[in-house]
């Protein structure tokens, strides 16, 4: 069969896939989605109670406003997938799309040597760098095409579920029980999900979003003296917080303005800013209290042992923070919803054990263990490239959240995250589109390397919990960075007072004509 030419091909089919074919529609890109649909997560990974954990006018992309923009709840999964999909379909972005086409790998075929501390050169060299091989899940056939320049935009989440480790002959074949994964659970339908559960007894690993709405859904399926409780196994607390309003002030003007993240430390800001950072620690810590007061005032944190002994800016600077579900609590005061701390835990015949020797009975146990995303990259791309997407911190060192230093002619969308993923990837791809068409160069490697680096350590003196690529604590100053580049004017807003103390989201990224 015949290799297919094509200047860009894109792996993945939800945000960044969608935003990346957007804004380099103008090279007829080739967009492969190993489903049926695009969504991503939010059609793959998502089940009854999956909400938007921000605002909608914080999640849409800049030219394409949501019809109910100022509607103050939370849209649902479904929401936000009629959402996506208007989306594409204004923009006509669907054309792109190869769906039911699963990429099984990548062939290195660039007929150069890469300078690893000289200057980039154009991203379309007119020759294949690429090789991309794709089967066809329907047809089980391989057909191969060649790319100048590859978008990998498969997502951090879905498809490969990261399964924890346990000792020998205390994983779940000893279990008489059922054991599934959150990505095996989205696949229910509501009627399948609630005979799971229904008068079970089920353990829910974790303590993040999923694992909290999952704990929810169980409690629901449980009303009523014949229902059993759901207990949840926590190894780590993370804070949590009910709505976007602390002492009746907005969530935003503690981390989402200029002069709130004036207080965080950043990137390339100079001797006298990083003095200046230091003097305004206390300012800084606390926000962090006033924000831990109100939620130790207004959650019952205490009584289930659930206050975490860390601060909340280290939660936030990590993306780690949870809207909870509004009945989270009031299932836990009728005793739907038990916890259960521990820092290890295996299987045994009727249930779950911990360290301490207690055991706990269950009849289904849900995995809300989060997803190995590194996996699915490294699973395609060959060596030596393969070795390079991880790091030992576990993040994947990109520029700008998107250029690899020492991957030629391929590009990341999806692995940086902030306050809202969307604005992110979407900001990105209009970056991309720009250095795709030569309206400015990249950096040396080596200074795309010294930038990568101090972010990296920013992250790390921030929060404890690293591993993740975010940069919510200075978020702004990144997309200034990114207008820069692009020769655009980075304050966005219309006065001095907005700059300082209004919120940004995508609205104020609209293209510069």
């Amino acid at each position: 069969m015949a290799i297919i030419r094509s200047k860009i091909g894109i792996i993945g089919g939800g945000i960044s896939g969608i935003a990346a074919a957007k804004q380099l529609a103008k090279y007829d890109p080739i967009v492969f989605e190993a489903t049926d649909c695009i969504g991503g997560v939010w059609k793959h990974c998502s089940y009854r109670s999956t909400k938007l954990q921000t605002p909608r006018c914080d999640y849409e992309f800049s030219d394409f406003p949501w019809t109910e923009r100022d509607n103050t709840n939370f849209p649902t999964y479904e929401e936000i997938l009629d959402y996506l999909y208007s989306y594409a379909k204004h923009f006509d972005v669907m054309k792109f799309f190869n769906f039911n086409s699963k990429v099984v790998e990548i062939k290195f075929v660039g007929d150069r040597e890469m300078n690893y501390f000289g200057e980039y050169g154009s991203l379309l060299t007119g020759n294949p760098v690429w090789e991309v091989a794709v089967c066809n899940n329907q047809s089980q056939t391989i057909q191969w095409y060649a790319f100048d320049f590859v978008v990998m935009c498969m997502g951090k989440y879905g498809d490969i579920p990261n399964i924890p480790n346990f000792p020998p002959k205390k994983g779940p074949q000893v279990f008489n029980g059922q054991v599934l994964h959150t990505l095996d659970y989205s696949k229910l339908d509501q009627e399948a999900s609630t005979k799971l559960m229904k008068g079970k007894k089920v353990v829910v690993v974790g303590y993040k979003k999923s694992a909290i709405d999952l704990a929810v859904e169980c409690a629901e399926a449980n009303q009523g003296p014949e229902g059993q409780p759901c207990t949840m196994v926590v190894r780590t607390l993370h804070w949590t917080v009910p709505h976007y309003s602390i002492w009746g002030l907005p969530f935003y003007l503690f981390y989402s303005t200029r002069a709130s993240q004036f207080l965080h430390e950043r990137p390339n800001q100079g001797l006298f800013r990083t003095l200046l950072c230091h003097m305004l620690s206390p300012m800084r810590r606390a926000a962090s209290k006033l924000i831990e007061s109100y939620l130790e005032w207004k959650l019952p944190l205490e009584k289930y042992g659930l206050k975490p002994e860390h601060p909340f800016d280290e939660d936030y600077a990590s993306c780690q923070m949870a809207i909870l579900p509004e009945n989270f609590f009031t299932e836990a005061d009728k005793g739907k919803i038990m916890f259960k701390r521990t820092s290890k835990w295996w299987f045994w015949e009727g249930g779950v054990e911990f360290e301490d020797n207690t055991k706990l009975e269950a009849d289904v146990v849900i995995l809300a263990t989060g997803f190995d995303g590194t996996k699915k990259i490294k699973a395609i791309l060959p060596d030596p490239f393969r070795s390079l997407v991880e790091f030992p911190s576990g993040m994947i060192p990109l520029y700008r959240g998107t250029i690899h230093p020492l991957i030629p002619n391929m590009a990341f969308v999806g692995y940086l995250e902030s306050v809202s993923n969307l604005h992110s990837a979407e900001i990105r791809c209009i970056w991309l589109s720009r250095l795709v068409d030569d309206l400015f160069k990249l950096p040396s490697v080596e200074k795309m390397l010294e930038q990568i680096t101090q972010e990296m350590e920013i992250m790390k003196r921030t929060t404890r919990f690293y591993k993740r690529n975010c940069i919510s604590t200075f978020s702004i100053n990144h997309s200034d960075e990114i207008c820069q580049e692009m020769g655009w004017q980075f304050w966005r807003k219309t006065n001095w007072l907005a700059e300082a103390f209004s919120p940004y989201n995508s609205q104020d990224y609209a293209e510069e004509k």
